[in-house]
């Protein structure tokens, strides 16, 4: 057998494997040694028909085993030789394979690459007070009134907070845009709609919930909307500026409710110094949370950014495919349509492998740093990924368990992910800790 070690790149190899005439005819000969062994045909019993017999009835069958055999013996032979850390094949050009011929088979690996890790304890990471302001404290406790606020209807001026049902109408170059763009309604012609008064969810037109302001009910006003340059919803309206003709139908005035014992009560506090502890208590522990992710963020990008690492094509494919999957989910989620999605595929595509290549770099590095540290897989720790990942998924524990246990490449998947999570986790623990 002759082997030849081809690099394209640091990380792109390929293995160019001939086998002789008398290699290829022993793989031919132990393919034909098991049918014969295994093989039922009608009146002989296994082990007893003819070689002749069982060739004609498997043939294809006897020809695929054949190759695979030939293909499986040339890429573990080569990398016995070649000793290479392969994460990837990324094709395979088997050529001719013919039993009493010689073979060459063309592999084409991505593997992992060599480089050299910066000192990766006592990385400088920065942390937030967790103690809570009382303006934060009291920022909250107006948080749950407004959550439980009810909206009576008002007979005075529109102000912030408050909910305006009305209508619009609009017109750009004094053409109704209802006609212009008869599939996008929502910025032509509305008959109702509600807006909050200075809300902070924008609705559909830039500003309007700032233009209503101060209006009464009954109020017939045209205002001037100006559209965004880079306004994606309807390219039609991109960096225009449109009349709108909008009617008040009616004012809901936001109302909160007074602190008393059944505003407490169902907070599960007595009074509002409780209600506060409670809330100081809640924001404490949000900020410690906050804290810990802060951490893992800075110790990554700070490795990131100090090693320089030739990231495999083969792997930035698979995870630029995977950020695209969940950036679509994402997006259908909220309701985002796919044409608009399609229109800026390519920015979409370009932002997501550059999210994919940081990604993988990543990888490698943790992937390295778990195992100079030897940073192992236990039970407990696949236990604690299972039921994290069956709370996220919805699914029930064991379900997940019994399909990481048969689906390979899922389970891989899965200890993969814990060990780069367990050398996060060490990282922050080695890191040098200050208060901003």
């Amino acid at each position: 057998m002759n082997v030849q070690l081809n690099s394209a790149s640091t990380t792109r190899k390929s293995l160019v494997v001939t086998l002789d005439k008398t290699e290829v005819d022993t793989e031919h000969s132990a393919v034909l040694v098991e049918y014969v062994k295994h093989a039922r045909l009608p009146g002989f019993r296994p082990g007893k028909a003819p070689l002749e017999m069982i060739k004609r009835k498997f043939t294809k069958d006897i020809a695929e085993e054949f190759k695979q055999k030939v293909v499986s013996k040339a890429y573990s032979s080569a990398l016995e030789k070649e000793k290479l850390d392969v994460l990837n094949i990324v094709n395979v050009e088997e050529g001719k394979i013919e039993a009493g011929e010689a073979a060459t088979i063309t592999i084409t690996l991505d593997v992992r690459p060599e480089f050299t890790l910066p000192e990766y304890v006592g990385l400088a990471v920065k942390t937030e007070t967790t103690e809570a302001t009382e303006l934060e404290v009291d920022n909250v406790v107006e948080a749950l009134r407004t959550d439980k606020a009810d909206f009576k209807e008002s007979k005075t001026p529109a102000k912030k907070g408050d909910y305006v049902k009305l209508s619009y109408e609009g017109t750009l170059d004094g053409k109704p845009i209802a006609d212009l763009v008869p599939d996008k309604q929502l910025y032509g012609k509305v008959p109702m709609t509600w807006e909050e008064v200075e809300g902070a969810n924008e609705g559909h037109l830039p500003g309007l919930a700032k233009l209503i302001s101060g209006l009464t009910t009954g109020s017939k006003k045209t205002v001037s909307i100006s559209f965004p340059a880079d306004f994606t919803a309807v390219e039609l309206l991109a960096g225009k500026t449109a009349s709108y003709a909008i009617e008040v139908l009616e004012i809901r005035e936001r109302v909160l409710p007074a602190l008393d014992e059944e505003f407490f009560k169902s907070h599960q506090v007595g009074n509002l110094d409780e209600l506060k502890t409670q809330v100081k208590a809640n924001l404490k522990m949000q900020k410690e949370y906050q804290n810990q992710m802060a951490q893992r963020r800075q110790v990554v990008d700070i490795l990131s950014e100090k090693t320089e690492v030739s990231v495999p094509d083969s792997l930035v494919d698979s995870e630029t495919q995977g950020v695209l999957r969940q950036f679509i989910e994402e997006n259908m989620r909220r309701g985002v349509p796919s044409e608009e999605i399609e229109k800026d595929k390519k920015n979409i595509y370009d932002g997501a492998k550059k999210t994919a290549e940081k990604r993988v770099k990543v990888q490698l590095i943790l992937s390295k740093i778990a195992e100079k540290e030897k940073i192992t897989i236990e039970n407990r720790d696949l236990d604690n990924y299972i039921y994290r990942e069956a709370n996220r998924t919805k699914q029930r524990p064991e379900k997940l368990a019994k399909e990481l246990g048969n689906n390979r490449e899922a389970l891989r998947a899965a200890q993969e992910s814990i060990i780069f999570d367990k050398a996060v986790d060490f990282l922050v623990s080695k890191a040098t800790v200050s208060s901003n």
